[in-house]
């Protein structure tokens, strides 16, 4: 893994607005606005920085977001997480310590075809070696957004 370099992370900072302009942010750290634009696209092929909108799901009537543990019969977890990380819905699929091997991260919408039964009876059944599945359904939140895939 590469070492990010304090330009570098000086850029990310500045990005935490994804709108701000590449002069605003080469004006500030007193380097040219073609030195930010050649790094954000290093950053960006390198698969270190993204730069996405984000929604605030209470805003989005019908949107559901779960966290969901997963147990698996495999000790092969980083395969596994790739492929609960193409599986519609899925936001993010990460390896964790504790209980589970696997924690989701998981946007359902009924207006899009995808409630969480069908997400476990259409897109979780797709996945095999799964020892348990333990949902929490995210009723209220604070300073969280997602991305919008649905």
């Amino acid at each position: 893994m590469k070492k990010i370099d304090e330009t570098n992370r000086a850029i990310i900072r500045h990005l935490a607005d994804g709108r701000k302009p590449y002069s605003a942010i080469a004006e500030e750290l007193s380097i040219t606005e073609n030195t930010v634009r050649a790094r954000v696209n290093k950053l960006m092929e390198e698969g270190v920085l993204q730069i996405t909108g984000l929604v605030n799901p209470e805003f989005f009537p019908g949107l559901q977001i779960v966290l969901m543990g997963v147990k698996l019969k495999t000790l092969d977890l980083g395969r596994k997480a790739q492929e609960f990380s193409r599986l519609r819905g899925v936001v993010s699929a990460v390896v964790v310590t504790g209980r589970y091997d696997l924690i989701l991260q998981v946007i359902l919408s009924e207006d899009e075809g995808l409630s969480l039964l069908s997400f476990f009876k259409k897109e979780l059944a797709k996945v095999p070696e799964i020892l348990e599945v333990e949902t929490f359904v995210v009723y209220q939140s604070y300073n969280y957004s997602v991305p919008f895939i649905l």
